[in-house]
């Protein structure tokens, strides 16, 4: 298990240090190495912010809480880390079949052809909105891109941050 622990707004403490690695030893015994956990510990005025990206094999998982104290909020965001886990190790045991058939598949596809594969998927539900909604709901999130329905066509498009800080958007078109 790799851990990093980030500091903002606040001087590096190995005590803290110590006690937010000590305690994602706790989600050791849910995942399959190799497991990656990145954590970000932040203080803005009185709020103390625990951020936690967890990467192992077919899993990556994100907890975010904020309390008056950063012990307590590594406590709580390792306690919603631990609950994704054990749903996801749960629905993988109950899918366990089909996750055989699709490991099969993609090892025969690599073996035969050395084409870019797919790492990471993630679901998203399209929810229908104007651009101007789109905007907003970009402004306030941490994302680079967001699928919508657009209200008025009824199309998909994808509203993108770019580099200089506007935002680009593809419209997607039937023939």
């Amino acid at each position: 298990m790799h851990i990093t622990v980030t500091f903002r707004h606040m001087e590096s403490s190995e005590p803290l240090k110590q006690y937010a690695e000590e305690k994602t030893r706790r989600i050791e015994k849910y995942l399959e190495e190799p497991i990656e956990v990145h954590w970000v510990l932040s203080v803005e005025k009185i709020r103390h912010i625990a951020e936690a990206t967890v990467v192992a094999k077919n899993i990556s998982i994100n907890a975010r809480e904020e309390t008056q104290d950063m012990y307590s909020a590594i406590d709580l965001a390792i306690d919603k880390l631990e609950k994704q886990v054990r749903r996801h190790k749960e629905k993988v045991k109950n899918h366990k079949h089909t996750e055989n058939v699709k490991e099969a598949f993609i090892s025969t596809a690599t073996e035969t052809e050395k084409t870019p594969r797919v790492v990471k998927i993630e679901n998203m539900f399209a929810k229908p909105m104007t651009l101007e909604e789109a905007t907003l709901q970009m402004e306030v999130s941490k994302r680079n891109f967001l699928v919508y329905t657009d209200s008025a066509t009824s199309t998909i498009n994808v509203l993108y941050r770019r580099d200089d800080g506007n935002f680009g958007l593809i419209e997607t078109r039937t023939k």
